[in-house]
């Protein structure tokens, strides 16, 4: 075996079900995705730390949960101060790229040195022909931030497209709010009229390959970061007519299913964009909206959102081939994953919100090593997100920084025992009740608010749905009092993890 140091492609969705994998669920072809879990170890029991992008993907960077690294929520930063995965392996000797999507910073920052991912500068195609990095330890960037056609598009992508030859790239996407019908005619059949060899997913892709290719001789980490399947729902043909809407079967609410659970459940459903405002006191709550689409709307939206897989699942296999013919893949770890998963109707919810069921907190994970990590094995040991960096980092030789909270995995990934007996997922909203932390462990799931009374317990082998809340239950409060002392303990486990307020039922 080499001793020369293992390359490292870090390959991420954004906004991926668990489910969404062929490996798992017949009903969606990925093959490349299928590859990789055939020539290494899938992980079913992965978790986010927290199920909106920034915090996530910091989390992924840092080894820090959001509570640490500061990048608690959409809208918040991840300080340039922060040590990173790029920067160690960096300073190891790696050659760092980052491609694709970032999300470190809000659209809101004002432009300048440590903020970039803002409007105006994102469509100063001048600075973006020009710069290239360094940026949160990588000596390398390519970037845009937008999802689909949003009007935000711009950064390195866009002059990709015009250096590619397409001139009038902008016809393709929004011009909101300056012209609303424009937005309504791009979206309304969810086939994008963007030609697929001018996709982000295909820029991805071939900029991820150049990446590898220029590290030479010398080991690299590259963090190839795809848009989708992130909404809006649209994606170009032929990827718009792979699926039928008619054979879809999106998730549903059970009846009576959000009964025993708190209110904003159930407010999830109805059209009150005032009851938000009170609910949270004033404070912007991501995922805090009228969940509910009629089952015709649902199929759609699944078609596309399947078909957006696949293309990404095809750019995928494009980058997996150019490995194995470089020569390079029995030297490199291939981790594939996302930073949260995604709702498709399951208990009545759409896209991603506040609440932390498994279908936004587990998300797929596979790691291919060739002769370190057993090939063609499914696994429910649980693993994070916030485990990237630390395991990464041992993979390649490198000392873990005492201050991460995430886990070494390497010998798990190696067919190891299981390492973590818990996972932690935060989600935090301001600073009222919407400000919640789970523990997940192998056969229960419990979640507690900063403030009032309710929580959620679910015992997830015998109720794998999450459909009855046992949290006022009775019979379930020697359980509920158990899983809190191991909440508590899992905390302690790192003294910087504030712990949850436990308030009185």
């Amino acid at each position: 075996m080499s001793l020369r140091r293992p390359n490292i492609l870090l390959i991420t969705s954004d906004q991926q079900h668990y489910s969404t994998l062929g490996s798992v669920n017949p009903e969606i072809r990925t093959p490349a995705l299928d590859r990789l879990c055939a020539e290494g170890t899938r992980f079913d029991r992965a978790y986010c730390p927290n199920p909106t992008c920034t915090p996530s993907r910091a989390s992924i960077l840092t080894g820090l949960y959001p509570s640490q690294h500061g990048a608690w929520s959409l809208g918040t930063r991840l300080s340039e101060k922060v040590p990173t995965l790029g920067a160690l392996l960096g300073g190891a000797g790696y050659r760092t790229a980052l491609v694709g999507k970032a999300h470190l910073q809000p659209l809101a920052s004002r432009p300048g040195a440590e903020s970039i991912e803002c409007q105006p500068l994102l469509r100063d195609l001048d600075f973006w022909r020009s710069w290239w990095g360094p940026w949160y330890g990588f000596e390398h960037v390519e970037t845009a931030r937008m999802h689909a056609a949003e009007s935000h598009v711009g950064g390195h992508y866009a002059v990709w497209m015009e250096e590619r030859g397409l001139a009038n790239w902008r016809d393709h996407f929004e011009d909101y709010p300056a012209n609303p019908e424009k937005t309504r005619r791009i979206y309304s059949s969810r086939e994008w009229s963007l030609p697929e060899d001018f996709h982000y997913n295909r820029w991805t892709s071939e900029r991820t390959i150049a990446a590898m290719d220029s590290a030479g001789e010398e080991p690299f980490f590259v963090w190839s970061s795809f848009h989708d399947p992130h909404p809006p729902y649209l994606v170009p043909a032929p990827w718009s007519r792979m699926y039928d809407p008619a054979t879809m079967r999106p998730g549903r609410m059970e009846p009576g299913e959000h009964d025993r659970n708190p209110p904003h459940f159930r407010q999830a459903l109805v059209d009150d964009p005032d009851y938000w405002k009170r609910a949270a006191r004033g404070q912007p709550i991501h995922g805090a909206w009228y969940q509910a689409r009629d089952e015709a709307t649902l199929r759609a939206d699944m078609a596309c959102y399947y078909g957006m897989v696949s293309f990404m699942d095809r750019e995928i296999g494009r980058i997996l081939d150019h490995l194995d013919a470089s020569g390079r893949a029995d030297d490199t770890i291939v981790v594939f994953t996302s930073d949260h998963g995604h709702f498709l109707g399951q208990h009545g919810l759409t896209a991603k919100a506040i609440h932390m069921y498994e279908d936004v907190l587990r998300v797929p994970f596979v790691v291919r090593w060739p002769g370190r990590v057993p090939a063609g094995r499914a696994r429910g040991a649980l693993q994070s997100l916030v485990d990237l960096a630390p395991t990464l980092l041992s993979a390649a030789g490198l000392p873990v920084p005492h201050a991460m909270s995430g886990v070494d995995q390497l010998s798990c990934w190696g067919g190891g025992e299981p390492l973590r007996r818990s996972a932690v997922v935060e989600n935090h909203h301001g600073t009222g009740c919407f400000h919640m932390r789970t523990l997940v462990t192998t056969t229960h799931k419990i979640t507690v608010y900063h403030e009032g009374g309710d929580g959620e317990l679910f015992d997830l082998e015998a109720d794998p749905g999450e459909l009855r809340n046992l949290w006022h239950e009775p019979a379930a409060q020697a359980t509920k009092s158990r899983l809190l002392l191991e909440f508590m303990q899992a905390c302690m486990r790192d003294e910087s993890l504030p712990m949850p307020r436990i308030a009185p039922a």
